[in-house]
């Protein structure tokens, strides 16, 4: 359904928050439940990685596409907001969104958000079509190089503990096979910025 609403090119301004699974009906595994992590219906943990969503929508070359954590960076999110409110066309603002099925309670949802973009897990940018038309490179990769142990995040939260203490052989490959992803996702959106450069 909402790739429907994005390729209609109608001025709609969506927002996701993702929790990475099917949280209003219970935490159960979805395409957005990244490999390791255990969630209702992958009571071992995931093993296939997570649905590019953000790739998806920039594929349409229309759609202004940003993916934000206000926890991690606040300026950038407000500028996505504004730059996705202001933009002729669909756009598509999404939110890193920890919830109680990650083991996260409210007061520590911020940190938890600051935590997951320094060890790569989500990662900050704004694609935004407008600028091609005044010879600008439409996008912009917001969060620096992962600085954070990634696997040593994961454990922290008990969507990853859990399947390291019920399954700790498969936890070991799974959660090495997500770290090498994380990598291999932030080298392909630094691509992006050359790729997009008006100079080339």
């Amino acid at each position: 359904g909402l790739d429907h609403v994005i390729a209609s090119h109608e001025n709609v301004n969506i927002v996701v928050f993702d929790t990475e699974v099917y949280s209003n009906t219970g935490g159960q595994a979805s395409k957005a439940t990244p490999t390791g992590a255990v969630a209702k219906f992958a009571a071992s943990g995931k093993v296939v990685k997570k649905k590019d969503l953000a790739q998806i929508a920039m594929s349409y070359g229309y759609v202004y596409v940003a993916q934000v954590a206000m926890g991690a960076n606040a300026n950038q999110c407000l500028k996505a907001f504004q730059e996705a409110a202001a933009y002729d066309g669909p756009s598509l603002v999404i939110c890193y969104a920890p919830c109680i099925n990650h083991g996260i309670k409210m007061p520590f949802n911020q940190a938890e958000q600051k935590k997951a973009v320094a060890a790569g897990y989500w990662n900050l940018f704004r694609y935004n079509p407008a600028l091609i038309a005044e010879g600008k490179n439409p996008f912009s990769l917001d969060s620096k190089a992962p600085s954070a142990d990634y696997v040593e995040f994961i454990e922290g939260e008990t969507r990853y503990s859990a399947l390291k203490r019920s399954f700790p052989g498969k936890a070991e490959k799974l959660f090495a096979i997500a770290a090498e992803n994380s990598i291999e996702k932030y080298n392909k959106l630094a691509k992006l910025v050359d790729f997009y450069s008006p100079e080339k």
